[in-house]
């Protein structure tokens, strides 16, 4: 996309020059600097910033909770509407936007200075693995206890294995450690049920709304892991990150100014130690609150299905707030509208977007510059380091997830719930994402090589061919 951009730009004959366009230009360029510089500076590194945003962003989704069920009708979009107000305050506030952009910089920071001082590259992948209060790696981490209560009971992992049933949580409990099974499953979801693919979209089926999403996930848990193993993982992480900071302390000591390097380069780890995890926060919260909201409004279409107004509750999913107030109070709408927008929703699901559209409809492809890489290789960014040699398993969608240990998933693009599968895998290729994305994260969190925005990725590399993803370097070869 940067490419591609930067090829419009450089045409000259999109982008009419301003008169006073040089001034622009540097005053941008020092205003850059000093915006990353603030970042690290503002903010005290003090680890407990961040349980309070956590605490504070909690509070407030429970007092959403209770203030909604006294909204209904027209009400409920005016409330809704209202809060909306309130979660973009929580997700634009400065110093939770500083929190995470120190770690940013500081990444940052040490991956420039440690290549400079040390020649090694992107070491901060490292010093980010098992960071605390990293909500999305917490969930992968959670999914594997649910699969040890799961694993000392034969029947019940016999009955997941064939279940198709989504109200398999009622009938699991007849058989020998049902129970605990449907209560560990429904402690999982009290934090995490709100999650799903493509999450962003309030219309797309949460966990919660269907437990039975995360079955294929918990029992590949059960197959390609020994007890204990997210203690085990979370620790190993910890300490090699632990090991890389002092080797680079170490190291750093020897050069000619040494112990002023190793200072800074101190303060820097932890700061991103202390601060990355941080950076899934807000979206985890921001969905927090777009189920709360979905529950309410699908109650609202409940209403509606029984007045005549709409065919199914779904149907509400087809009109804007605006519209579903009005159908609320006058009991009316043309249902003509509803099915014009499925057809046309189906059409646009066909559509591949291009990364970069103009205004005048012109579509562009950039392309990465890079040289000294192997003639077959497939490029991408590099946004987790290492090495990994595997079969690469192509998944399109969660559903289909049937992981060895080993494997290296290749997919289109990764969000939150996607990062579940990520203890079962070795590496990750994803056509889609950057540096900071959800995918990208946790993949340095959990030591895993990751190579991401792999155009044409899925087509490219098939289904259980042998591959070697190059974290550092940024680019995939099929052996």
């Amino acid at each position: 996309m940067k490419d591609a951009l930067m090829t419009i730009i450089e045409r000259g004959d999109f982008i009419k020059s301003l008169p006073n366009d040089k001034q622009e230009q540097s005053s941008g360029k020092s205003n850059k600097s000093v915006s990353s510089a603030d970042s690290q500076t503002q903010i005290e590194n003090d680890p407990t910033i961040v349980s309070d945003l956590i605490k504070s962003s909690q509070t407030s989704i429970e007092e959403l909770k209770h203030n909604i069920q006294r909204s209904s009708g027209s009400d409920l979009s005016d409330f809704i509407l209202e809060d909306i107000q309130i979660l973009k305050k929580i997700l634009f506030d400065r110093q939770s936007f500083s929190v995470f952009m120190a770690a940013i910089d500081a990444s940052v920071w040490i991956n420039e200075n440690m290549n400079k001082w040390l020649g090694e590259k992107n070491v901060a992948d490292t010093l980010s693995q098992s960071v605390p209060n990293n909500i999305t790696s917490e969930m992968g981490l959670d999914l594997l206890d649910v699969a040890d209560v799961i694993r000392p009971y034969p029947e019940v992992i016999d009955y997941l294995q064939h279940v198709k049933d989504d109200n398999f949580l009622e009938k699991i409990v007849k058989f020998d450690g049902g129970r605990v099974t449907r209560d560990a499953i429904h402690a999982y979801l009290n934090i995490y049920g709100m999650r799903c693919a493509g999450e962003i979209d309030i219309t797309k089926t949460r966990w919660s709304e269907k437990p039975i999403t995360l079955v294929p996930m918990i029992l590949s848990n059960i197959k390609n892991h020994e007890p204990n193993a997210s203690n085990r993982k979370f620790e190993q992480g910890r300490l090699e990150a632990l090991k890389k900071e002092q080797e680079l302390l170490e190291r750093l000591k020897q050069l000619p100014d040494g112990e002023q390097k190793a200072k800074e380069t101190k303060r820097m780890i932890d700061l991103v130690r202390n601060f990355i995890g941080y950076r899934e926060y807000p979206k985890y919260g921001m969905v927090n609150r777009y189920f709360v909201y979905k529950q309410a409004l699908l109650k609202e279409a409940e209403q509606l299905v029984q007045e005549g107004v709409i065919h199914e509750k779904e149907d509400i999913y087809y009109l804007t707030l605006e519209e579903l107030r009005e159908a609320v109070r006058t009991n009316k709408l043309d249902y003509e509208i509803i099915c014009l927008r499925k057809v046309e929703y189906k059409l646009y699901e066909k559509l591949t977007p291009p990364r970069v559209i103009t205004s005048d409809g012109e579509t562009l492809s950039g392309k990465y510059k890079r040289e000294n890489l192997p003639a077959e290789a497939i490029v991408g960014l590099p946004v987790s380091s290492g090495v990994i040699e595997g079969r690469a398993r192509v998944i399109l969608t969660m559903e289909d997830a049937d992981l060895e240990d080993g494997d290296i998933l290749v997919t289109l693009f990764t969000d939150p719930s996607w990062t579940t599968l990520f203890v079962s895998i070795k590496g990750l290729v994803t056509e889609v994402g950057g540096l900071m994305t959800h995918g990208a994260v946790i993949a340095r969190e959990y030591g895993l090589p990751a190579v991401i925005g792999v155009e044409n990725a899925t087509k490219l590399i098939k289904d259980g061919q042998r591959i070697r993803v190059h974290g550092t370097e940024g680019y995939v070869e099929i052996l």
